[in-house]
């Protein structure tokens, strides 16, 4: 499920799009299958974690051979506060969870604005406050354990970070309220307790199944929790050319 929604964030044809901490790639397999191969664009897909990248390499292959066999994409292994790309080298960049984990998020944005292009666009998702904060007090195993979240941000505290490096915000978008609950029911009954019933019921019957079956309803009715208790800001933003 995305997180960025394509239709703010455009990509276009030639586009060099970056997914820095991309996981196991969501937000990658939608660039590579809105930029026309054969176009000049590219799709990179970046992450610490070797299991993710195999995923993402597995799927973004498996959609090259559907295709017509030209490669426009490239995953590596790098980290988001050391980018390993040269000044202004992508025209599009998400990052999208990551935020959160990474010791030092100033720097985290200013290598991502350092390898964007002047006029290229960047989004930035983080968890929103009052979800993340209501998860730290159930259970510290979320903030606790190697790989989880060690900061919570507010959107006044990104926004700020963003526009101090030179970014212009043009759009601030709400997501996924249904996966704050979830998350909740998971610091319950136990953050590593993956087998706890009642949240495996609530994802497999609703958030799973929505992906599944492409209901038209379910979002609908997600959109309008999304102003209540959201699982996640936001923020679009773009690099001035000046």
């Amino acid at each position: 499920m995305l997180t960025v929604n394509y239709d703010i964030f455009k990509i276009k044809e030639g586009d060099k799009f970056l997914d820095v901490g991309c996981g196991e790639g969501r937000h990658s397999f939608e660039a590579s299958s809105r930029l026309n191969h054969g176009s000049g664009g590219l799709v990179c897909a970046l992450d610490l974690d070797n299991l993710s990248l195999r995923k993402t390499h597995y799927v973004l292959h498996y959609m090259e051979s559907q295709n017509d066999g030209t490669k426009n994409w490239l995953v590596l292994m790098g980290d988001s506060l050391r980018l390993p790309f040269r000044d202004a080298s992508f025209d599009k960049i998400i990052c999208s969870e990551v935020m959160e984990h990474v010791p030092d998020p100033d720097k985290g944005i200013a290598e991502m604005v350092r390898v964007l292009k002047p006029g290229g666009l960047m989004a930035v998702t983080v968890p929103t406050y009052i979800p993340e904060k209501i998860c730290w007090m159930i259970d510290e195993d979320y903030y606790n354990r190697p790989g989880c979240h060690v900061r919570i941000f507010t959107t006044r505290k990104l926004v700020a970070i963003l526009r101090r490096h030179n970014l212009r915000v043009y759009g601030i978008r709400f997501e996924h309220a249904f996966h704050s609950t979830y998350w909740i029911m998971r610091c319950c009954f136990g953050l590593m307790n993956e087998k706890a019933r009642i949240p495996a019921l609530y994802r497999k019957h609703l958030l799973d199944r929505q992906i599944i079956t492409k209901s038209k309803f379910v979002p609908k009715v997600e959109r309008v929790f999304n102003f209540i208790h959201p699982k996640s800001i936001v923020v679009y933003t773009v690099k001035p050319k000046e």
